[in-house]
């Protein structure tokens, strides 16, 4: 019993290695151990190159080890269905949730997800028959639409370990603008690539939440922090352009995307994040570790000050490209303090670093970080951004944040401003 796992590489998928789990313990899930070992042609062929962007995970340099854990390896998790993905999934296979229900759902809905690997076996064929979808039946949620996105394998649970989460769906656009579940249509027919996703729930404050992502993500750009194409916002549909998928010259390029937790080897969920254990990962793989550590802690001030408390190590990602490995633009940011079931800050500075939950002592969180960076040019750049953070409201009003989220966060953004002024001198 195992699974091949594939990579895309080149313009092509590559069988790069199988996972076989310990079969007497399989119906533990994601808890039950087992091996991982690099295929041998793929390992001769990529060994030489020393390359990170060439693992399946950032904690499996490509050689000939069998690598042994007592739990799956941690980037299966990242390519699992979870969330609403799973509810779809397990509906489809006839399975009760539950531990002993994860194998079946790797092996049957990890066929298309974000970034570079997939289960082979897995994807569904293409079907360049079907005409594909309007915007408005998307936007309208038409019922044929539901069905035969779900039958692709297009809904996905995003990064989040919250039950209640959107319904997020893997599009593409065809060269008529049609929209078609991702991997429903052959690569050559693929004008562009897209996320779309739904409110949480049926209340107002899951509807605000959705609402306000978009120009969230503006006020991020406006701070200077990593942000990719514009969202759209149509109705309660909001649409994604997706950063992990590019066409070059006419072919289509999937870039390597591994969360935080993968490339920590968290292979669980639920986990509450560490920000050291996550800069240590942060300082180790990427390609210029000041630059990403320096977004990495704005983005967690700006996380702070606007509260989005849904900040686990599975909503941040490496994006992991020919040219290096960095950190992905910016996504799932929004004032998730609103959300009707009180997420808590998911990822926090440990113990004294941040004793007042969402507080960080900021001077202590500068002298913590990886030898990279020193802690003095993290407490100038925090000191400089001091006057902004103050200035949030007016940004967020001129980004098209809504007045009564505003309200709620002004006071907040004044605490932090005072307290990155208190590190002068």
């Amino acid at each position: 019993m195992n699974v091949i796992i594939e990579i895309f590489q080149d313009g092509y998928w590559k069988t790069a290695g199988q996972f076989s789990p310990d079969s007497r313990s399989i119906k533990q899930g994601i808890a039950c151990g087992g091996t991982f070992e690099y295929d041998i042609d793929y390992t001769v062929a990529t060994i030489g190159e020393n390359r990170p962007e060439r693992r399946v995970g950032l904690c499996y340099p490509v050689s000939f080890e069998l690598f042994r854990s007592s739990r799956w390896p941690a980037f299966l998790l990242d390519i699992m269905p979870t969330g609403a993905g799973r509810r779809v999934w397990l509906r489809r296979l006839g399975l009760s949730d539950g531990a002993d229900a994860d194998w079946e759902l790797l092996t049957q809905g990890a066929g298309n997800p974000p970034g570079n690997i997939r289960i082979a076996g897995a994807s569904v064929s293409p079907d360049s028959s079907h005409p594909g979808f309007s915007r408005t039946e998307i936007v309208e949620k038409h019922a044929d639409f539901i069905e035969y996105a779900e039958e692709c394998g297009a809904v996905v649970a995003g990064a989040t370990d919250v039950q209640g989460d959107a319904p997020k769906f893997l599009l593409v656009r065809d060269h008529h603008l049609r929209w078609h579940p991702e991997g429903s249509l052959p690569d050559h027919k693929i004008h562009d690539f897209w996320m779309v996703k739904f409110p949480r729930g049926k209340s107002d404050a899951d509807r605000t939440v959705l609402r306000n992502e978009a120009s969230y993500l503006e006020v991020a750009r406006s701070f200077g922090l990593r942000v990719g194409a514009p969202l759209e916002l149509i109705g309660e549909a909001l649409f994604v352009p997706r950063f992990d998928r590019a066409i070059v010259s006419g072919s289509v390029q999937r870039h390597g995307l591994e969360s935080l937790c993968s490339a920590c080897g968290i292979a669980e969920f639920g986990r509450r994040g560490d920000h050291t254990v996550f800069c240590n990962a942060i300082a180790a793989y990427t390609s210029t570790p000041k630059t990403e550590l320096v977004e990495y802690i704005r983005r967690d001030l700006l996380n702070a000050a606007l509260r989005n408390t849904d900040n686990h190590g599975r909503n941040t990602s490496f994006l992991k490209c020919a040219e290096g490995i960095a950190l992905s633009p910016l996504y799932d940011f929004a004032p998730m303090f609103l959300d009707p079931e009180g997420i808590p800050r998911s990822s926090r500075w440990p113990g004294e670093l941040e004793s007042n939950i969402g507080r960080p002592a900021w001077r202590k969180v500068a002298y913590s970080l990886p030898s990279s960076i020193s802690p003095d040019e993290v407490i100038a750049i925090l000191v400089h951004d001091a006057d902004t953070v103050a200035g949030l409201p007016h940004t967020m009003q001129k980004c098209g944040v809504e007045d009564r989220v505003i309200e709620r966060l002004a006071v907040r953004c004044e605490e932090i401003a005072s307290d990155l002024r208190m590190l002068r001198g």
